[in-house]
């Protein structure tokens, strides 16, 4: 393992896995190949813009050729797979980005890695491809998939093409199903920073349904260690939960990042729930606990640092909140708050 191609890397959890490997292996070479989308920004990776260790590429992983082209002139034998279309209200909107990126582009991210005989391939997942979770169960490893969102299911369709390329073609792949993530350089379109910086600028925070759907929180950085732990130490061919280990309702998160603004409940509106919205997620993480990983952050001290990262760095979140960021707001929203009573 020494020259790693990191697709999707400047995303969200892609870009926070990249500015730890950087640091903490100076002898590997870290390229990554981001198609820059919509989701993909470099300012993630101004942190490492000048180490000598980083090289970033432009290009889509359902590209073949750019693929091939990135792997052949890196010397690529590690590949970790981030890229991926992620949100859900967008694959309700739009599925079939979901379909090219989440499985197309894994199949020729797989085949590439096959054909140029890649020595490890690791895929990032997600717990969503085990649907809706009942009772007080935790999802494990082995549990069958139930996606119930467009999205889920494209994540499922991946997993499933990875474990056929370790079977058949007998590649060293491994798999990390993370839970609800969350931290600096997110997107504004998931809850909490949507919620931040809607607050931050007093504007109505649109809650689905009764804001009680439970899902398992997990830090930004603990999700990258859990990924490295994997990619490092985990057994060929098998899956991994990275888990927060933090069941939470909507609701309270949503209150308790009030409570750091400042800002009123008031701000608070319950607007028609998402369509085919999963209820609880849960997952079983002691696999990979086995491997020696740990979280290193509470929840709260996540929250708060969550919180004032946005309010420290406006500069990174304003300049995308326009244009098309504000066009898939009005479709997503604006119905919804106007049922609500709430003018977008």
């Amino acid at each position: 393992m020494r020259n790693i191609l990191v697709t999707g890397g400047a995303g969200f959890i892609g870009s926070a896995y990249v500015r730890l490997a950087v640091e903490k292996y100076p002898f590997y070479n870290i390229v990554v190949f981001d198609k820059l989308t919509y989701a993909g920004n470099l300012d993630n990776l101004l942190p490492v813009k000048d180490r000598p260790n980083y090289r970033f590429v432009q290009g889509d992983i359902a590209d073949r050729e750019a693929v091939r082209g990135a792997i052949e002139e890196y010397g690529i034998d590690t590949i970790v797979n981030f890229a991926a279309e992620t949100h859900v209200d967008r694959s309700i909107l739009d599925p079939d980005a979901f379909i090219i990126s989440n499985v197309v582009g894994v199949h020729i991210l797989l085949e590439a890695a096959h054909r140029h005989k890649i020595e490890r391939f690791l895929h990032v997942s997600t717990d969503e491809v085990y649907g809706d979770i009942e009772g007080n169960y935790f999802s494990k490893e082995s549990d069958p998939f139930a996606p119930n969102s467009p999205y889920a299911a494209s994540k499922a369709g991946g997993d499933l093409m990875v474990r056929a390329y370790h079977v058949t073609h007998g590649l060293n792949t491994v798999i990390t199903r993370g839970s609800n993530t969350f931290g600096p350089y997110q997107y504004p379109e998931k809850l909490l920073p949507l919620f931040i910086t809607e607050a931050m600028d007093d504007r109505p925070l649109p809650v689905y349904g009764d804001g009680m759907q439970v899902r398992d929180w997990l830090y930004v950085d603990d999700h990258a260690m859990g990924v490295d732990a994997v990619l490092h130490n985990g057994e060929p061919g098998e899956a991994y939960n990275v888990a927060g280990e933090n069941l939470q309702h909507n609701i309270d998160v949503i209150r308790r990042l009030l409570t750091l603004l400042g800002k009123p409940e008031s701000l608070l509106r319950f607007v028609p729930d998402r369509e085919g919205h999963d209820r609880r997620y849960a997952m079983d993480c002691a696999k990979l606990r086995a491997l020696g990983w740990q979280r290193q952050y509470t929840f709260d001290d996540a929250l708060a640092r969550t919180v004032d990262w946005y309010k420290q760095n406006e500069w990174w979140w304003r300049k995308i909140k326009t244009g098309e960021y504000l066009d898939y707001y009005r479709r997503q929203y604006a119905a919804r708050l106007a049922a609500a009573g709430v003018s977008s």
